[in-house]
């Protein structure tokens, strides 16, 4: 993935150091922690490239540099709020052992924002997965899932969502999420299939609604 010395894949290896794209302070917009004030810590490589991300800047890994966790962990020495979100790009495409160990030690909740392509690195209070269709979810990170937010561009994605809602705990919370760009086509859809499937809720991009990061 990066052209390293032989220190920095060290530090990468272990998860002392990553890709970190951007850290920032600001409001949950979606699924169950909706509102709620975050740390947010954006970590850059994904390859599963879905093409309704809103942050395709985060695709390409090389385009990040490569920040030592401890450093990462001072900028949010300050955060008035007890929570970080750990979302990307794919974030499991890195070993998250350290980077949580930290963060556990100074009291902080970890949510963790997943496709759920690979298995899991870290220890977490919240996993929100997110499945991308066509591809492979990890099952064993399935079952460990607290969230299952499925985005719907068109009715036919429904389909999908309830293929993975079988492979979740009973307990999972189950949000769908209207894809951004076609929102006004696909939410009576949504609407309606929620009313006659209340296991499921309505997530929705409040962030955008806000004009908030």
């Amino acid at each position: 993935m990066y052209n390293l010395n032989c220190k920095n894949e060290e530090l990468l290896k272990a998860g002392k150091a990553l890709p970190v794209m951007e850290t920032f302070y600001s409001v949950q917009g979606e699924g169950y922690m909706t509102g709620r004030a975050a740390w947010f810590i954006r970590i850059g490589g994904c390859d599963i490239g879905c093409r309704w991300c809103d942050v395709k800047e985060s695709w390409n890994a090389e385009l990040h540099t490569l920040v030592k966790v401890d450093d990462v962990l001072k900028s949010i020495s300050d955060n008035p709020s007890e929570t970080v979100v750990i979302t990307g790009g794919e974030p499991l495409l890195y070993n998250l052992n350290y980077l949580c160990r930290k963060l556990k030690n100074k009291g902080i909740k970890i949510c963790l924002e997943t496709s759920g392509c690979y298995p899991l690195s870290g220890s977490f209070d919240w996993i929100c997965i997110s499945p991308k269709i066509g591809q492979v979810s990890n099952n064993q990170l399935l079952l460990s899932a607290d969230e299952l937010k499925v985005i719907i561009e068109k009715p036919e994605d429904l389909k999908w969502a309830e293929e993975n809602r079988r492979n979740v705990k009973q307990k999972c919370l189950l949000y769908l999420q209207p894809e951004w760009s076609n929102f006004k086509n696909i939410i009576k859809v949504i609407v309606d299939y929620v009313k006659n499937n209340p296991k499921w809720m309505i997530s929705l991009q409040s962030q955008k609604f806000m004009n908030i990061p």
